[in-house]
Formats: C-alpha cells, sequence, structure tokens
C-alpha cells in the first residue's frame, strides 16, 4: 500500500509547480526583500499563469538585477528599453514601470524607518492568516486593505487580487486546501 500526498489541486501533473507548491508556496516569509522579491514576480504574473512566471524566475533575477530595489528605483527609458527586448521576460511596459515606482514606494519606505516585513505582515494581527481551505478565495479583507495602503504609499500595480495573491504565495494567508497536506 503506498501513502498519497494530496496537494492543492493548482500543484498537481506538473513537477515545478509540485516542488514550487511543496517547498515554497504558503511558507511565511518574513524578510522585507524576499517579500518584494515575490511582490514583483506576482505583479508579473497578473492576468497570466502562475507557471509562466515560474518558468521565467531566473530571466526575471537577472534581468532586474536580482531584485535590487536601490538598482531598479534608478532605471530610466535605457533600462525600460532593454527590459522590454528581454525575451526572457513578460515583457509589458505597465509592469516594467510598476516595479520601478515600487522599487522607489520600498525604498521610501526603508528611508522612513518602516520595515516592509513589519507592515505587511501589520495586516494579519503579525500571524499567518488561514483561509477558508477551498482554494478557490480570489482577494481577502487583509489583502483589499493592504491594497489600499500600499497604493498610497506610491505603490502600483497592487491591486486586491493582485496583492491576496502575493499574501497567498508569501504565507501571510495559509491558502493551502483544507486536503492539502501544507494546510
Amino acid at each position: 500500500m503506498t501513502d498519497t500526498i494530496h496537494r492543492c489541486r493548482w500543484a498537481q501533473g506538473d513537477a515545478r509547480m509540485q516542488a514550487y507548491h511543496d517547498e515554497e508556496w504558503g511558507v511565511p516569509i518574513r524578510d522585507s526583500r524576499a517579500l518584494w522579491e515575490k511582490m514583483v514576480l506576482d505583479t508579473f504574473q497578473a492576468g497570466l499563469s502562475w507557471r509562466t512566471i515560474l518558468n521565467k524566475r531566473e530571466a526575471f533575477r537577472a534581468a532586474f538585477e536580482d531584485f535590487e530595489p536601490e538598482r531598479i528605483a534608478a532605471y530610466g527609458p535605457a533600462e525600460i528599453a532593454r527590459l522590454m527586448g528581454d525575451a526572457g521576460i513578460v515583457r509589458a511596459r505597465a509592469k516594467i514601470e510598476a516595479t520601478i515606482r515600487n522599487a522607489r514606494a520600498f525604498l521610501a519606505m526603508q528611508e522612513q524607518g518602516e520595515d516592509f516585513s513589519r507592515f505587511v505582515w501589520s495586516f494579519v494581527g503579525d500571524a499567518p492568516q488561514k483561509g477558508d481551505g477551498t482554494g478557490s478565495a480570489a482577494r481577502s479583507a487583509a489583502g483589499d486593505a493592504l491594497s489600499a495602503a500600499l497604493k498610497k504609499r506610491g505603490f502600483s500595480f497592487v491591486g486586491p487580487v493582485v496583492v491576496h495573491a502575493w499574501l497567498q504565495a508569501t504565507g501571510v494567508i495559509n491558502d493551502h486546501e483544507a486536503t492539502c497536506f501544507r494546510r
């Protein structure tokens, strides 16, 4: 008799997605820079499948200089043109420009003494929030509130659906399905 490991439906049938699910997705992240990197990737995922972004993640890291916000914040027309010509990433000007604005907003928070991780986690009382176990929620109250707060701080392309997906990916919200071994 073999034991069956139950995973979220979206992670079944694809070895890379399964590994991402088992090792990364939903693991609580408390490091501001790691949260920032995941936010950039979730911004690019908007309207696309996560599989697309996961397959291009290393190309994104190279194109965006390991997601170093100080470097990205200084990007201008030449860097935007370079990124628009990079077939290894998603070449969406609005998302590229949002990433630059978001790097500047991230750094502005730091300059004002506001820790990004503490800010994010404050929306769930500093403890992972459990989803309903269905894996089908596209939004959450925490995501809606954080989306609005990020926009007030100058972030863009951080609507409630994008933010909720980001909170799921970073373990701020545990949205593994009820039967998933990771729940």
